[in-house]
């Protein structure tokens, strides 16, 4: 199936498609974010996440570490000044990223970290679906961005950056 993903045309165009779906709803997320008025505040979600953690069946916390990440970053709740930063403005970047195709598997990955982090601050919606996109994305490799400014991009980055060089062939 990896093979598939990576090489085949049908596929090259469904993870297009997938591609420019997912940045279209990151885009709208982050620019609703980026433009309110007063600017975006994560506070109120992180101090739900820290108030309320995701529990598991035994009713003890699901995701310790999470919460202890949240008071580390945060500064115990009162400093969210860079999440709200780093949410809004990421979203958008990510969003843009997949849309035309640059820096693909890097807006994906990225994409995936906000969404596992939405996750373990206990906020479901559409997070397990965008993450299914997003495996997709990034198991399909350069030929998820290959119709999109990646085709130009990659190779021009992997000439000046020989660390970028891998076993993926890109064809021309």
């Amino acid at each position: 199936m990896i093979s598939w993903l990576r090489n085949n045309k049908v596929a090259m165009w469904i993870l297009t498609i997938a591609r420019v779906y997912l940045g279209t709803q990151w885009v709208i997320d982050g620019v609703e974010k980026v433009t309110a008025k007063g600017g975006f505040n994560a506070a109120g979600m992180i101090n739900m996440a820290l108030a309320k953690p995701v529990t598991n069946p035994e009713g003890h916390k699901a995701f310790p570490w999470y919460d202890w990440f949240l008071n580390l970053a945060t500064n115990h709740g009162h400093s969210t000044g860079f999440f709200s930063f780093a949410v809004a403005w990421g979203e958008l970047f990510v969003g843009l990223g997949l849309i035309f195709g640059t820096l693909t598997l890097a807006a994906a990955f990225f994409g995936m970290i906000m969404n596992f982090s939405y996750l373990g601050a206990g906020v479901v919606s559409v997070n397990p679906t965008f993450i299914f996109i997003e495996m997709f994305i990034l198991m399909g490799g350069y030929n998820s961005a290959r119709i999109g400014l990646d085709h130009w991009v990659t190779p021009f980055l992997r000439s000046k950056l020989p660390f970028l060089n891998n076993d993926i062939e890109i064809s021309k």
